[in-house]
């Protein structure tokens, strides 16, 4: 998988950078490329082409390399790459676009669509269409083969069209999420059951096996029993306050202000320190815009992808390596933290999300609490988060949360 700090440039001026990342991953979320076109979708696209009395119509959905038809009306739904695609020229930049003649415009007059490699377009109207987080990921166009006005009130009405199709994407979405929550909640009871056994049990033949020692001669054997009894319990506890962690996101309100994470990397540090888990560990932070969340929440976030990486920094020897980063990005302010450790495999990078799941990278201590906890604070602020190739060469763990 190309590192997402790898830039990629494109016919259309675009530039591949960590911003793809973040619309890739949004529209893996939205499930609808590659998939047969959803009903719904159909129905608007169909408006779209009879309000704007256009032969065809076709809603895009565009990423890092390709543009996806998801829904067509006058045209058989297909892929083409980025670099042909009209509409990747406009989707990121705010506004609606409406061109009569196509071949009088020198951002498409070259286009295989226009010339007639592709197509012969001459007409040309599109919105783009913009998630939640404001990050636009495709548009709804219409075109047609004969150079031509739209009215005014019919513009309007493509720019309307453009927030339903976003909001069939999102209801789309929740309904999916809902509906693994489910299963997700049964799964996790039984791994927490699972989990928590078998220290009990550890817990409970050590304090047996103390009980049973004779009581002068075997003091000694009675006092490593007891201690391990003591480690079993204070694994438990780690275990128990985690999840604690994890269940109490979402249940409080979120109390946004505006949180410079720098005090926030440097306390997670000193923690990491005193107890000798970063010792030797080049940790830099480079923070140029403050975040806006709950203080709080934002705490346990970066305590937890601060400690995360240094575990698994330099896992490979020499120097183990931590950079965070803060910065604005598409969609709101991205929290970005690197490391040079073994990374995390490009089809595990969903599951170590789930509580109590690891990747097959580590042989670390933990619970797989802490990932699983990050991605429920970044949704309870409306943000999200995901998992990439690092420049430092391990994994690069980032966090986009949105302004108000």
């Amino acid at each position: 998988m190309a590192r997402v700090n790898r830039e990629t440039s494109w016919g259309d001026g675009h530039v591949q950078t960590a911003d793809d990342a973040i619309r890739r991953a949004i529209i893996e979320d939205y499930g609808v490329v590659g998939r047969a076109p959803e009903p719904d979708l159909e129905g608007l696209v169909q408006l779209a082409a009879t309000v704007c009395d256009a032969p065809t119509a076709v809603i895009n959905i565009i990423d890092d390399r390709f543009q996806h038809q998801i829904a067509a009306v006058g045209i058989e739904p297909a892929v083409c790459s980025r670099e042909d695609s009209m509409c990747a020229v406009v989707f990121r930049k705010p506004g609606h676009t409406v061109i009569e003649d196509v071949t009088l415009d020198e951002r498409f007059a070259t286009n295989p669509f226009v010339t007639g490699e592709i197509a012969n377009v001459r007409f040309y109207a599109s919105s783009p269409l913009i998630t939640p987080m404001g990050v636009p990921i495709g548009t709804i166009c219409v075109f047609d083969e004969t150079p031509r006005e739209l009215a005014d009130a019919d513009s309007e009405a493509l720019k309307l069209i453009a927030h339903q199709i976003v909001d069939v994407l999102e209801l789309r979405r929740l309904t999916r999420e809902l509906g693994e929550s489910n299963e997700q909640l049964e799964s996790f009871a039984a791994q927490v059951a699972h989990d928590l056994r078998n220290p009990l049990t550890a817990l409970a033949g050590y304090i047996e096996l103390a009980s049973e020692v004779p009581e002068v001669a075997g003091l000694p054997a009675a006092s490593r029993a007891l201690a391990r009894a003591e480690s079993v319990a204070d694994r438990m506890t780690g275990m128990i306050g985690r999840l604690l962690d994890y269940a109490r996101v979402g249940g409080a309100p979120v109390r946004r202000t505006s949180v410079d994470v720098r005090p926030l990397v440097t306390s997670a540090v000193e923690d990491l320190r005193t107890a000798g888990m970063a010792d030797g560990a080049d940790i830099t932070v480079d923070t140029t815009v403050a975040v806006d969340g709950d203080p709080t929440l934002l705490g346990v976030l970066v305590q937890n992808l601060v400690g995360n990486a240094v575990k698994f920094a330099g896992a490979a020897g020499g120097t183990a390596r931590v950079e965070i980063t803060v910065r604005p990005t598409i969609g709101g302010v991205q929290i970005a933290v690197d490391d040079n450790g073994p990374g995390v495999p490009l089809a595990e990078r969903e599951l170590v999300f789930e509580p109590l799941e690891r990747g097959s990278n580590t042989t670390a201590p933990g619970f797989g609490i802490g990932l699983a906890t990050c991605r429920r604070i970044a949704e309870s602020h409306g943000g999200r988060m995901g998992i990439d190739d690092s420049p430092l060469g391990g994994a690069r763990v980032w966090v986009v949360l949105p302004v108000s």
